[in-house]
C-alpha cells in the first residue's frame, strides 16, 4: 500500500487470541488487522483498547494488515 507510517486507534484486542483490529484516523478505511507478532518490544505483546498506536498498513490475505506496530 504505502511506505508511509499510518496513526490510529485500538478497537480491540484480544490477549488470549493474540489479534484484534486497529481503527485507523480519519475513520474513512477499513480497519486494520493486527496480529501480536507485528508489535514491537520485547516480552509480552498486547494492546489496549483505545491506545493511540502509529503502524506500517499492508495488504493481507483478508485486508489491511498492520507490521511494526509502535504506541504513538
Amino acid at each position: 500500500m504505502s511506505d508511509q507510517r499510518v496513526s490510529g486507534t485500538v478497537k480491540w484486542f484480544n490477549d488470549s487470541k493474540g489479534y484484534g483490529f486497529i481503527e485507523r484516523d480519519g475513520g474513512n478505511e477499513p480497519d486494520v488487522f493486527v496480529h501480536h507478532s507485528a508489535i514491537q518490544g520485547d516480552g509480552f505483546k498486547s494492546l489496549q483498547e483505545g491506545q493511540k498506536v502509529t503502524m506500517d498498513v499492508t495488504q493481507g490475505q483478508k485486508g489491511p494488515q498492520a507490521e511494526n506496530v509502535a504506541p504513538a
